[in-house]
């Protein structure tokens, strides 16, 4: 049996060895912050690693269904001090569509049937782009702003406004990079019929919410 000081000594090593990752994690800053003034101009690749859109549709009234679009790639121009003449454009791989479900994936890219039109997106879809036309930065909060531009989808475009907030910036890691980043979360809704995708409506809603969570690379 141990005696209390080696009792002692035991615990000790056993406590500071737990400590040691806590503090290693207590030492390391996370790159970004909500911070405006970390933002630099210049011209901004989207991150398609940490860009996502992410989609929700009513079923039949149970509940809501989600999917997401990612691989998204595109820029974005923007000078701090002059955030209404920001612009920009993404491009969304539509046949990258992922949901929960393998069977409803296959159903959104399901080919027309001969002579008719897809259900859904149909097979090998042409990508989506919405390019920025306006910025109207909010006159009680500096860090939202109401974007609006033109949203090609389905080879129909209509003008989508989307209510954004910048999220945070910062420099990545050396290790990682070294490189300028800044983030934004946004949010809209469309109707799906607006762009010729009418299956199943009201069963599944016609309206569709989008959230989006952009990050971009200087």
């Amino acid at each position: 049996m141990f005696h209390s000081r080696g009792r002692f000594a035991l615990f000790a090593g056993i406590a500071l060895a737990g400590a040691v990752p806590l503090l290693a994690q207590d030492a390391m800053q996370k790159p970004g912050a909500p911070d405006p003034a970390r933002v630099t101009a210049g011209t901004y690749q989207v991150d398609s690693d940490h860009t996502l859109i992410r989609f929700e549709v009513d079923h039949f009234g149970i509940t809501p269904y989600f999917g997401i679009f990612g691989d998204i790639s595109g820029t974005l121009t923007l000078d701090p001090a002059n955030i209404s003449a920001a612009r920009g454009e993404i491009t969304i791989p539509i046949g990258k569509v992922t949901t929960a479900s393998a069977g409803l994936t296959a159903h959104l890219l399901r080919p027309a049937e001969a002579g008719g039109k897809p259900d859904f997106f149909g097979a090998d879809p042409a990508p989506a782009r919405f390019v920025i036309t306006s910025v109207t930065p909010d006159d009680d909060d500096r860090d939202e702003a109401r974007i609006a531009g033109d949203l090609t989808l389905n080879g129909v475009t209509r003008p989508v406004t989307l209510e954004a907030k910048f999220y945070g910036a910062g420099k990545a890691p050396k290790d990682m990079g070294g490189k300028e980043m800044v983030g934004f979360e946004a949010e809209t809704k469309i109707r799906r019929s607006d762009f010729g995708i009418n299956m199943t409506i009201p069963m599944v809603s016609d309206e569709v919410e989008l959230d989006i969570v952009a990050a971009f690379i200087k």
